[in-house]
């Protein structure tokens, strides 16, 4: 079956997607750090910032297709990490849209991480 919509083009998009993500987390550090639970040590900032370095390095693996199977999975591992951590109580209070979509996201993530050896 011929593919319509290239692999590599919706890798690329995912990738602009989280690198977008990386960089609303540098500009909306000061909103979101109060996002982040009162256990998690140190100044909620610094953890914002973190995540963002995270998503934008991810996104420049994708892209440049160098070291793509350990950023996606790392990137995954962070996605579940939130989803565990952030995101289930607020699910299990009738809330489940962070959930869902952090889910989401790293299963996409595990998804293009396996494709490293694959030709497009």
């Amino acid at each position: 079956m011929k593919k319509i919509f290239p692999t590599r083009f919706a890798e690329i998009l995912f990738a602009f997607i989280m690198g977008f993500f990386g960089v609303m987390h540098f500009m909306n550090a000061d909103i979101m750090s109060g996002m982040i639970p009162e256990y998690m040590p140190g100044d909620g900032k610094v953890w914002i910032y973190i995540t963002g370095a995270a998503l934008i390095v991810a996104a420049l693996a994708i892209l440049m297709n160098k070291l793509k199977t350990v950023a996606c999975y790392l990137l995954a591992a962070m996605l579940l990490v939130f989803v565990f951590t952030l995101h289930l109580q607020p699910a299990l209070d009738g809330n489940p849209g962070q959930l869902l979509k952090d889910s989401g996201l790293a299963m996409a993530a595990i998804i293009i991480g396996n494709r490293t050896n694959h030709r497009y």
